[in-house]
C-alpha cells in the first residue's frame, strides 16, 4: 500500500547541439550522462551543468554531415572506461572518455538496427540489416551469426504426446462446428511500428530476447536465445503484438504491449514464449501508441513511455511516461508524467539509472535533462486521537483507494472505498488538523487539487464517508512535469510545496492559498528560497513544526506560522545543528524524553530497519531480521535507543516480537493496538504488539477503567493477574468499582480463575525502564489468598445472592482450598433457598463447584465434614454409582458417632484426627489404636492423647521404645522406658547403647546383686575400650568392678600416664610401674618418633613436588600467551587459582555424588584428588596432603607434652630430649613453609565462592570480600602516585 512520492527532480538547460538527441546512457562510477546525437556524442553532468567530454561522429566519418544518420544502440562500459555506441551504417564505435578519442572496432556492410549488451558486459548482440543476429564477446570477437527468422521452435519446443485430432476432441458447450471454425488471421504490425528488431537481456546475462516483425505474415514474434546463440523458444501467435520489448531483470517476464479489438494491453511473456498476465492501459484502443517499456533494476517499477497517435488541432502530440507496480497481483499506475503537446519538452531518451533502482533520466528533443528520484512512501492520516479513522490512501492511476483501518481491514488490491478524479493523481495529502485529519487532498497531473472532507457516514457503508469538498487549480509555472512535490496540508486553505528553485542545488518552497479575487484557485502567497535540494518535508502533529531534509542529510525548520515564513537551522537543546551523515528515503519528527528528534531508518540510529513509524509515544520499526520493535520514546535517550535496537531483547522483551519475512508497517491504528502490516506479496496482516497493548493495558488501570482492560486481556489473552499485580494498593481500595464494572459474574469467575502466586509485572510482562514500581501487598500474606479475601468479603457485603458462584470460586481458588467451607454454604443454600434476581439454586451452585474441583475429591472433602446429607448432595451430582456409596454411607451411619468418625478420617487417610476419635471409643477400641499408632508411625501423638496414669501409656511407652531401639536410637529408647517404670528394658537399652552413667543408675534402682553389677561393670568396660573411652573403661573397673590391675593397665593402653599413676600409688601398686609402664613409655616414644619422623619425609617429598608442579604450570601458561596473546581464555587453565575453582566446577556437574550425604560428598571430592604424577588436580591434591599433615602434628601437642613430663619423672631424659628435639623440628619445618604452600594471593583465591556445601549468603560474602581485597591494592597504588 505504497505510492511512489518524487523526493527531487534536477532539470539542467545548459546542454544545447545541432540535431536532437537519439541514445542516452548513465555512466555507473560518475553519473554523469552520456548523449549520442545525429552529429556527435556527449558526456554530460547535469548536476554541474557541465561537458565533461565530447566527440564529433560527423568528423570522423561515422554519421552523414546532413544529420539524416542514426545511432541505434549505446551503452556505457565501466571496465574499458569507454561507451560504444552502433550506428545505422553499420559501424560500431568505442568513444574514450579519457581521451576523448574515437575508434571503430567494426563494420557490418548490410548495416545496424540495434545494439545491445548483456548485463554483465561480457556479450554484446548486434541485429543486422540482412535480419541476422552477431553475438560477440566484449573484445568484439565474433561468436556466431544466426538468422533473426526461424523455422525451428527452438530447443525448448513442447513435447506432444499425439491424443488424437482437433476435429475428434471434445469442445465442451461449443459444440462440433468449433472444429470446423477456421483459424483467424494474424494482423500485421502496426503503421506506426518502425519494423525494427527490439533485442532485450534477462537480469542474469543467461538469455536475450528477440522482438522481429515476421517476414510471412507481418507480425511481430519474439524469439529467445541462449548465450551461445542457440535458439531456446519462440512465442505464440499474438495478434496486435508492439515492438516494446523489456525482459524483467528478475527474470520472470518478459514485457510487451498488445492492442486488442476492445483495449490496449501490457502483456506479459514466459520464456518459452507463453503469455502470462497482462494489465490495462487507461487509454482507448487507438488513442496512445507505446514507444518503449522499462523496467527499473530491481524490478519493482515498471515505466511504460506513451505518444498520441492522433495530432490536435494544433497538430502535436501530447507525450506521457506512465510507472507502474504491481501488488497483491494487480498492477498499479503510480505516477503519470505529462509532457505536453510542445515537441520540444517532448522525452526523445528514458533510461533508468543503473545504481538508483529509483531513479530515471529523462532528455527532450530540446537537449534538456531532467532527473527524477523517486522514494516509497505509505500516504496515512495523521490524526492521534480517536476520531482519526486510520485512513491510508493508495494511487492507483485517476482514482484513490482509501482504506479506513479503525473500521475494517481491506485486503489490496480492494479498498473501503474508492475516490473517481478526472486526472491521474500524483500525490495524496492529509490536512494536519487535529479532529479533521480525514480529510484528503489530492494533487493531480493537471494541477488541480481536489479535497475531499468527510460526509455523512452511513451506517455500515462507506461510500459516502469522503465527499468532495472543492477542486482548485494551482497557479504555478510548470517547465516540467511534477514541478509541485513534497505537497503538505497544514490548514484549511493553506498548502506546503517545493520546487525546482532558481540554481540545481536549491530549492523553493511555496506557500499556496485561496487567491483573494476567486476561491477555485490556490496562488502563491509566499516563496522561500533553501539553500539545497529538499527531498522531505515532515510534520510534526504534536506541536506543528514542520522540519526540511536536504538532500545532503541537513535539517531545516520551516516557520510557517510566522507572519513571514522563514527557514532556519535545526538546533537541539545546546545549540548544535542536527544533520544527518546522509539523506533519508524517509523521515519522521518525534519527541525522545522531552527533546525533538528526526528520525529516519538509516544510521546513526540502526542499519538494519526496514520501515517505521512514530505513533503517539511509541516507535515501531521492521527490521530485515524479521522482527518489529516497539519502543517507548518518553524514556530513552538517543544513546538508549540506539542500545535498544542493537539488543535482541530477551525471553519477556514486550517490545520485540516476530513477524513475516519482509513485512512492513503500513499504518497504526491511534489510541488502539492495532498495527497494520504488509507482506511482500501484497497481503495485509493485523497484530496487536505486546507493547502497545500492555501500554494501553497500564492507561486503563491507572484511570480504573477496570472493565476495557479486562475485555482487551480476554480478546488478546493477556494474563489477568496484571489487574492486580499493576498497583495492588489501588486495586484493593477500589474492589467495589472493579466488581460493579465487571458487573457478570462470569467475568469475576475468569479472574479469580486465573490468579497465579507468580508477580507478572516481574515475570510475564516487566515494566519498561524508568517506570514507577508500585507498591506491591502486604509481606507475609500470599497474593491468592488476599485477593481471593478481599473480594469475597466486597461481593458478601454487596450482595451474596447475586455474587454467590464468585464467593465459591474464591473460596476454591485459594492456595488451601476451603472446600468445606465452599460446601457447607451451598448445604445452607439448600435449607434456606435465596430468593430475588440473579439467585442461584444449590443444584446450579453444586453443579458450578463440580466444574470447578474434582468431583471425587469435592466428594472426599464433604465426607471429611461428617455431614451425610452434604455428602449425598454431593454424590447425587457425581457419577458415582448408588450401590458403591449408599452402602457405606449406611455402615457409617450406623457406628457410634466417635468410631464413625475414626471411620471416615482413616478412610480419608487423615491418620491423626482418626486416632484423636479413635481415643475417644473406649478401652475396647485400645488394640486397634495402638495397631494404628504402628502403622502410621503416630507415636508422639499418641502419647499426647493418653495420660501418664492409665495403662495404656505403659503400652504405647513400650512399643514406642521398641520401634526407638530399631530406628538405632537405644539411649532414647532406654530414657522412655525408664520413665514408665520398666527398669529391666530400659537396663539392656543402656547396656546397648554403651550409656554407661544411665546404665549403672539403673542397676543401682533395681538394685543389681553385687557380682552382677560388676559383670555388668566390666561388659560396659569392654565396649567402651573397643571405643577408645580408656578414662571411662578405668573408671568402671576401678570403682564397680573393683579390678585395679585391668583399671591401670587400660589407662597405660590409652596413654593417661598421670591418672594411671594416681591409681598405681592409691592402690600401692607400684610393681605395675616396672612392669608395664616404663616399657609403655618407651615403646611410645620409639612410635612418636617414628611417625612424626615418617610424617616430615613426606611433608618434605610433598613440597618439592608442588613447587615443580606450578613451575611447570606456569611455564605452560606462559608459552600459551605468547602464541595466542593476553586475551587467550585458555591462559586460566594454568593458574593456580583455576584449579580451585575446576574442583568446584566439577563437584557442581557430578550431580550422582552431590545427592549422597555430605560425608559421601567430602569422600568422594577426596577420591579425585589424585597425587599422581601428572594428573590434572597434581598441585591441588599435594596442598590437600599438606595441610592433612600439618593438622594431624599439630594435634600431638598435648599427647607429646603428657609423654615428655612422664618421661622426666622416670628420669628418661635423653629419650624425653630425643622425642621434643624431633617434634620441635618437625613444627618450626612446617610453620616455614606456610606461605611457600600457600602464598598470600593463593589463599585469598582459594576461598571457593560456589560449591556443594556454599550458600546465596556465603556465595555473597566470599564475592563482597574478593572484590574489596582487589580494590584495596589499586587504592593503594592510587594513594602512592598522589
Amino acid at each position: 500500500m505504497r505510492n511512489l512520492k518524487l523526493l527531487k527532480s534536477l532539470q539542467s538547460s545548459e546542454l544545447q547541439g545541432p540535431g536532437s538527441p537519439q541514445c542516452l546512457a548513465v555512466r555507473a562510477d560518475t553519473g554523469s550522462l552520456l548523449i549520442a546525437s545525429h552529429y556527435s556524442i556527449t558526456e554530460y553532468d547535469p548536476r554541474t551543468g557541465q561537458v565533461v567530454s565530447e566527440a564529433s561522429l560527423t568528423a570522423e566519418g561515422f554519421l552523414p554531415e546532413d544529420g539524416s544518420g542514426t545511432v541505434v544502440g549505446l551503452q556505457d562500459l565501466a571496465e574499458l572506461e569507454s561507451a560504444c555506441l552502433a550506428t545505422a551504417g553499420g559501424d560500431v564505435v568505442l568513444f574514450n572518455l579519457n581521451t576523448c578519442q574515437l575508434e571503430c572496432v567494426g563494420s557490418v556492410d548490410s548495416g545496424l538496427t540495434s545494439m545491445s549488451w548483456s548485463p554483465d558486459e561480457e556479450l554484446v548482440v548486434l541485429t543486422t540489416g540482412q535480419e541476422t543476429i552477431i553475438m560477440m564477446t566484449k573484445d568484439f570477437e565474433p561468436i556466431t551469426e544466426v538468422g533473426i527468422h526461424q523455422d525451428d521452435f527452438g530447443e525448448g519446443k513442447f513435447i506432444t504426446v499425439g491424443w488424437g485430432k482437433k476435429e475428434t476432441q471434445f469442445h465442451g458447450s461449443e459444440g462440433k462446428q468449433a472444429a470446423q471454425r477456421r483459424i483467424q488471421e494474424v494482423q500485421s504490425a502496426a503503421a506506426w511500428d518502425d519494423r525494427r528488431p527490439r533485442v532485450t537481456w534477462r537480469g542474469d546475462g543467461q538469455l536475450f530476447a528477440v522482438s522481429a516483425v515476421c517476414p510471412q505474415t507481418g507480425a511481430r514474434k519474439v524469439r529467445v536465445w541462449n548465450r551461445e546463440g542457440v535458439l531456446q523458444s519462440t512465442s505464440e501467435t499474438i495478434n496486435g503484438l508492439e515492438q516494446a520489448l523489456c525482459w524483467k531483470p528478475s527474470g520472470s517476464l518478459i514485457a510487451s504491449t498488445q492492442r486488442h479489438p476492445n483495449k490496449h494491453s501490457v502483456v506479459f511473456m514466459e520464456k518459452n514464449g507463453l503469455l502470462h498476465g497482462d494489465f490495462t492501459l487507461p487509454f482507448s484502443k487507438d488513442q496512445v501508441k507505446v514507444k518503449d517499456l522499462l523496467w527499473n533494476n530491481d524490478s519493482t517499477v515498471l515505466a511504460v513511455w506513451l505518444e498520441d497517435m492522433t495530432a490536435g488541432e494544433d497538430k502535436k502530440v501530447n507525450t506521457y511516461i506512465q510507472l507502474w507496480t504491481m501488488g497483491n497481483y494487480h498492477w498499479y499506475l503510480k505516477q503519470s508524467l505529462d509532457f505536453g503537446r510542445d515537441s520540444q519538452k517532448a522525452p526523445v531518451c528514458v533510461y533508468w539509472d543503473p545504481q538508483h533502482s529509483l531513479t530515471v533520466h529523462v532528455v527532450t528533443r530540446s537537449w534538456t535533462s531532467i532527473t527524477y528520484d523517486w522514494g516509497w512512501t505509505t500516504e496515512r492520516s495523521p490524526g492521534l486521537d480517536a476520531t482519526d479513522k486510520a485512513n491510508v490512501a493508495v494511487i492507483d492511476g485517476d482514482k484513490i483507494l482509501v482504506t479506513t483501518f479503525r473500521q475494517c481491514v481491506v485486503p489490496p488490491p480492494m479498498c473501503a472505498f474508492e475516490l473517481q478524479l478526472s486526472s491521474p493523481v500524483n500525490q495524496v495529502t492529509f490536512l494536519c488538523q487535529p479532529q479533521r485529519t480525514n480529510q484528503l487532498a489530492a494533487l493531480t497531473s493537471d494541477g488541480q487539487i481536489s479535497v475531499y472532507s468527510q460526509g455523512g457516514q452511513a451506517s455500515g457503508a462507506f461510500s459516502d464517508f469522503l465527499l468532495i469538498k472543492e477542486q482548485t487549480n494551482v497557479k504555478v509555472d510548470q517547465e516540467q512535469p511534477l514541478a509541485l512535490r513534497q505537497l503538505l496540508w497544514l490548514e484549511d486553505k493553506l498548502f506546503v510545496g517545493v520546487c525546482p528553485g532558481l540554481l540545481p542545488t536549491s530549492s523553493t518552497l511555496l506557500m499556496l492559498h485561496s487567491a483573494q479575487d476567486t476561491d477555485d484557485t490556490l496562488a502563491v502567497r509566499s516563496e522561500i528560497e533553501v539553500d539545497g535540494v529538499v527531498v522531505s518535508m515532515v510534520h510534526c502533529f504534536q506541536s506543528g513544526t514542520v522540519a526540511l531534509q536536504l538532500e545532503d542529510g541537513q535539517i531545516r525548520k520551516l516557520l510557517w506560522d510566522h507572519p513571514e515564513p522563514s527557514v532556519e537551522d535545526w538546533r537541539d537543546s545546546s545549540g548544535c545543528c542536527i544533520n544527518f551523515p546522509v539523506s533519508c528515503v524517509q523521515t519522521a519528527l518525534c519527541s525522545i524524553s522531552g527533546e525533538k528528534y528526526a528520525l529516519s531508518f538509516i544510521l546513526p540510529l540502526a542499519s538494519n530497519i526496514s520501515s517505521f513509524l512514530v505513533c503517539n509515544d511509541f516507535l515501531l520499526i521492521t527490521t530485515h531480521s524479521h522482527t518489529c520493535r516497539c519502543l517507548q520514546l518518553s524514556t530513552p535517550s538517543i544513546k538508549g535507543l540506539q542500545a535498544a535496537l542493537a539488543s535482541d531483547g530477551g525471553q519477556n522483551d514486550e517490545t520485540l516480537r516476530r513477524v513475516e519475512r519482509g513485512s512492513r508497517i503500513v499504518t497504526v491504528v491511534p489510541q488502539d493496538t492495532r498495527v497494520i502490516l504488509q507482506m511482500p506479496r501484497g497481503n495485509l496482516e493485523t497484530v496487536h504488539h505486546r507493547a502497545l497493548v500492555l501500554a494501553q493495558l497500564r492507561k486503563w488501570l491507572d484511570r480504573l477503567r477496570f472493565r476495557d482492560a479486562f475485555e482487551c486481556m480476554k480478546k488478546l489473552r493477556i494474563n489477568m493477574n496484571l489487574i492486580y499485580d499493576h498497583n495492588p494498593k489501588v486495586f484493593l481500595e477500589n474492589i467495589e468499582n472493579f466488581i460493579t464494572q465487571l458487573s457478570s459474574i462470569n467475568h469475576i469467575n475468569l479472574f479469580l480463575t486465573e490468579l497465579k502466586e507468580e508477580d507478572t509485572t516481574s515475570s510475564m510482562y516487566p515494566r519498561p525502564d524508568g517506570s514507577l514500581v508500585q507498591t506491591q501487598h502486604v509481606s507475609g500474606q500470599k497474593k491468592v489468598d488476599v485477593v481471593c479475601d478481599a473480594l469475597r468479603s466486597t461481593m458478601e457485603s454487596m450482595g451474596p445472592n447475586k455474587f454467590f458462584l464468585s464467593i465459591l470460586t474464591a473460596h476454591v481458588k485459594k492456595t488451601v482450598p476451603e472446600l468445606e467451607i465452599a460446601l457447607q454454604k451451598v448445604h445452607e443454600l439448600r435449607v434456606n433457598p435465596s430468593e430475588g434476581p440473579g439467585a442461584v439454586s444449590a443444584e446450579e451452585a453444586l453443579k458450578y463447584l463440580l466444574f470447578l474441583v474434582n468431583v471425587n475429591d469435592l466428594y472426599e472433602h464433604s465426607l471429611g465434614t461428617y455431614d451425610f446429607d452434604l455428602v449425598l448432595m454431593v454424590a447425587e451430582k457425581s457419577q458415582k454409582d448408588p450401590k458403591e456409596y449408599l452402602p457405606f454411607l449406611n455402615m457409617l451411619k450406623s457406628l457410634e458417632p466417635n468410631y464413625q468418625r475414626y471411620t471416615i478420617d482413616k478412610h480419608l487417610k487423615r491418620y491423626r484426627k482418626a486416632l484423636q476419635h479413635l481415643s475417644k471409643c473406649g478401652d475396647e477400641h485400645f488394640p486397634e489404636a495402638l495397631q494404628l499408632v504402628k502403622e502410621q508411625k503416630l507415636y508422639s501423638e499418641a502419647l499426647r492423647l493418653y495420660t501418664a496414669d492409665r495403662p495404656h501409656y505403659k503400652a504405647l511407652s513400650c512399643t514406642y521404645a521398641q520401634h526407638l531401639v530399631e530406628q538405632q536410637q537405644a539411649e532414647q529408647a532406654g530414657l522412655l522406658l525408664w520413665r514408665c517404670g520398666e527398669l529391666t528394658s530400659a537396663l539392656q537399652a543402656f547396656a546397648g547403647s554403651s550409656s554407661w552413667r544411665n546404665a549403672i543408675c539403673v542397676a543401682q534402682q533395681m538394685p543389681l546383686p553385687p557380682d552382677q553389677l560388676a559383670l555388668l561393670a566390666r561388659d560396659l568396660a569392654e565396649k567402651l575400650t573397643e571405643q577408645r573411652r580408656y578414662s571411662e573403661a578405668a573408671l568402671l573397673l576401678d570403682q564397680y568392678a573393683k579390678d585395679c590391675e585391668e583399671a591401670i593397665l587400660a589407662l597405660i593402653t590409652g596413654a593417661v600416664w598421670e591418672e594411671a599413676l594416681r591409681l598405681i600409688y592409691m592402690h600401692n601398686r607400684q610393681d605395675i610401674t616396672e612392669t608395664n609402664l616404663k616399657p609403655a613409655l618407651l615403646e611410645a616414644v620409639g612410635a612418636q618418633t617414628a611417625f612424626l619422623e615418617a610424617q616430615a619425609a613426606t611433608f618434605t617429598r610433598h613440597r618439592t613436588r608442588l613447587a615443580v608442579v606450578r613451575e611447570q604450570k606456569e611455564k605452560a601458561r606462559l608459552d600459551m600467551l605468547d602464541e595466542d596473546g593476553p586475551d587467550c581464555p585458555d591462559a586460566e587453565l594454568y593458574s593456580e587459582a583455576s584449579s580451585v575453582m575446576t574442583g568446584s566446577k566439577y563437584s557442581q556437574s557430578n550431580s550422582r555424588i552431590s545427592s549422597r550425604s555430605s560425608k559421601n560428598r567430602r569422600k568422594a571430592e577426596r577420591k579425585k584428588l589424585s597425587l599422581k604424577e601428572g594428573s590434572p588436580m597434581e598441585d591441588r591434591a599435594l596442598m590437600y596432603a599438606l595441610g592433612e599433615i600439618i593438622t594431624t602434628v599439630d594435634k600431638m601437642r598435648e599427647e607429646v607434652h603428657s609423654l615428655l613430663k612422664a618421661l622426666v619423672l622416670f628420669q628418661f631424659d635423653k629419650q624425653a630430649e630425643k622425642i621434643q628435639l624431633t617434634y620441635e623440628e618437625a613444627l618450626q619445618m612446617m610453620e616455614a613453609a606456610v606461605p611457600e604452600v600457600w602464598p598470600e594471593g593463593l589463599q585469598n583465591s582459594q576461598a571457593q565462592l560456589t560449591g556443594p556445601n556454599s550458600t546465596a549468603n556465603s556465595i555473597m560474602a566470599s564475592f563482597q570480600q574478593q572484590q574489596q581485597q582487589q580494590q584495596r591494592p589499586a587504592a593503594s597504588q592510587q594513594g602512592e602516585q598522589c
